[in-house]
């Protein structure tokens, strides 16, 4: 049965990496909430996709430069906050499992820290581009002996897919679906690896995914998402 991603919350339909989206995407019944995150200039791991927040809040400036008390006056939309990592986890645990992405260097300790604090070891997938993020997360959780999966995110179909992911110790490819063919679902299947594709925000992309049986599908509309799934 392929399994559903709120794609940062419900992206399409509330402030995207908002505590309001986690709660529609949650209401809506997903089965992982994805969000990303930073460190802002006070330490804290903040919930926000862009490396400034020009582009999702009334503010300007990078998200390093912004100590959380700056970050936390701006409007991230409909009168959301930017969340922290750790109420991002609060809204989410016990109700949905989480698709962690990070967006920045240095984080991995924290994430593996934050994690196990929370008790949510089996809940969560900890994902990036940056494929040397996921490996050295997989390597700290490793060396605590926690069951924690990764993924490595691809933008483009990579000749040896298999051996980029298992290079960097994934547990997960995330494709992006427009990138998404029979052949990198298959050697991803057969090789034990299981196979993420988002922005799936239309029925023609969502069934297209479907018919490749990938693991799981993200959407900016879990909505249309649920909707499709439920027909089949």
């Amino acid at each position: 049965m392929t399994q559903t991603i709120g794609h940062r919350g419900a992206a399409a339909l509330e402030p995207e990496n908002t505590l309001r989206g986690f709660r529609k995407a949650i209401e809506l019944g997903v089965d992982y909430v994805e969000f990303d995150v930073h460190r802002c200039k006070s330490g804290e791991l903040v919930v926000i996709h862009d490396e400034t927040v020009d582009r999702t809040t009334n503010g300007k400036g990078f998200v390093a430069d912004l100590t959380l008390q700056q970050l936390k006056k701006l409007d991230a939309g409909k009168g959301e906050t930017i969340p922290t990592l750790q109420e991002a986890i609060d809204i989410c645990k016990g109700k949905v499992k989480m698709y962690i992405e990070l967006k920045a260097k240095e984080l991995e300790d924290d994430i593996v820290a934050a994690i196990l604090e929370n008790g949510i070891v089996e809940d969560v997938i900890v994902k990036s581009f940056f494929h040397e993020y996921s490996k050295k997360v997989k390597e700290i959780a490793a060396a605590k002996k926690l069951p924690l999966k990764t993924g490595i995110l691809i933008v483009g179909n990579p000749v040896n897919i298999v051996e980029v992911a298992k290079a960097a110790k994934a547990d997960f490819v995330s494709s992006n679906h427009y990138f998404t063919d029979e052949r990198m679902a298959k050697l991803v299947k057969q090789a034990g690896l299981g196979m993420t594709v988002w922005n799936c925000d239309t029925e023609y992309d969502i069934q297209r995914m479907l018919e490749l049986n990938v693991d799981m599908i993200a959407s900016n509309r879990p909505d249309l998402l649920l909707k499709v799934l439920q027909r089949r």
